[in-house]
């Protein structure tokens, strides 16, 4: 890829939550087959990826709020660990994906243009890794956002909770916006399936996004891919391009 102002046909965003890439079992085998999936498709698209920092994360910032902390500090703390998250996958990738990863959303978009797949962790705080993987969307005209979470799409209700809950799995992006700014308060270290700075960025941008559990490695490649998957789809319908 050689450096330009023109989008990047084709890119795609993908949100990998923290709470996917550490679960405390088969890790490193998942880990594993993740980075191996990931390089493959980073060299037929332009991709990005973005780590969450997961339980992790939550674990300091509970500690830090214990300690007296600001909100800005505590988002910091969580920053530092989605960054340690990124440099695992992305050492494990291995080149030409950047060892260390970018710091910014414009720092990535001139990487993307060298080399693919580009992976980082959190940038500044008030923005979660999901409002990072949107803000390169639209930066990058994205084709899709594939947001990988801990469950496999969007519910009418909390199904750790309610296990009657029911996924949703179309809907538009107004609907989108309503239902996740239910569920957040953007306090740091909070646990939400989705961010309300991504789905307000992405619903202004019209750009899909595949919500989907993101253990299942051949269904995150289908909506990777824009084939039809498990999960739930935000705005424009995926097409199913396996003929």
């Amino acid at each position: 890829m050689t450096p330009s102002t023109e989008p990047l046909t084709g890119t795609v965003a993908l949100s990998v939550g923290g709470s996917v890439l550490t679960t405390g079992s088969d890790d490193a085998e998942y880990l594993g087959r993740l980075a191996d999936l990931l390089k493959k498709r980073g060299r037929e698209f332009p991709l990005v990826v973005t780590t969450g920092g997961g339980r992790t994360a939550r674990d300091y910032i509970r500690l830090g709020r214990a300690l007296g902390l600001t909100e800005v500090e505590l988002d910091e703390v969580g920053i530092d660990v989605t960054r340690l998250h990124a440099r695992l996958l992305a050492a494990r990738i291995g080149a030409p994906t950047p060892a260390t990863p970018p710091t910014t959303v414009a720092e990535a978009v001139r990487e993307l243009r060298h080399v693919s797949p580009v992976i980082l962790g959190g940038t500044e705080p008030g923005h979660t890794t999901d409002g990072v993987a949107a803000l390169l969307a639209v930066r990058l005209r994205a084709v899709r956002v594939v947001n990988a979470t801990r469950v496999d799409g969007l519910f009418d209700a909390d199904p750790k909770q309610h296990p009657e809950a029911k996924r949703i799995d179309r809907l538009g992006f107004e609907e989108f916006r309503r239902i996740v700014q239910r569920g957040s308060s953007g306090e740091a270290g909070q646990e939400f399936l989705f961010d309300r700075l991504a789905a307000d960025v992405l619903s202004r941008a019209a750009i899909p996004v595949s919500i989907l559990d993101g253990r299942d490695l051949d269904n995150l490649d289908a909506a990777l891919l824009g084939r039809r998957f498990r999960g739930t789809s935000v705005g424009t319908p995926t097409t199913d391009r396996r003929g």
